[in-house]
């Protein structure tokens, strides 16, 4: 059988009871740089370039949205304590959700996915950050102008 280093490959014939069926997939067990991945479900992205591409801007978005979602949003204290639980746990349950999504596209073990994975939690971790620093900037400038004109008085 020709395999590559650090792959592993997976068939199935007659003889293991599938009648007529040969499936051939490579799992790598390595690192590897190419087009030729299967991410998240079999046959994706189909060895094309241009959906490889697709694919790694769908893994983009994802670590994207996993780090916005990582922001709690502020609830009002005149909510329902039950109703903001709820919504809590179901951003939380769909932040999980897209979190493994991304840990099991990254074990494809694609470095194109990999690096692309790493990015797009940067870039979500530097979007959320960015509005947190602004928003703090903005409320010690209007504390600061409204001890000013306190002082003035």
């Amino acid at each position: 059988m020709n395999r590559t280093p650090g792959s592993m490959s997976m068939s199935n014939s007659s003889s293991n009871g599938y009648d007529g069926v040969n499936l051939k997939m490579v799992m790598h067990m390595s690192f590897y740089w190419g087009k030729d991945a299967i991410i998240l479900f079999s046959g994706w992205p189909e060895q094309r370039l241009s959906m490889y591409v697709l694919a790694l801007f769908f893994i983009f978005v994802l670590t994207l949205a996993v780090e916005v979602l990582s922001v709690s949003p502020n609830i009002r204290t005149s909510t329902n304590p039950i109703a903001g639980a709820t919504m809590q746990a179901a951003i939380y349950g769909l932040k999980m959700a897209l979190a493994y999504m991304v840990m099991l596209s990254v074990m494809s073990f694609n470095v194109g996915v990999f690096i692309v994975a790493v990015i797009g939690h940067a870039f979500g971790f530097y979007l959320v950050k960015s509005r947190a620093l602004a928003a703090a900037n903005k409320a010690a400038a209007a504390s600061s102008s409204a001890a000013n004109v306190a002082a003035k008085v």
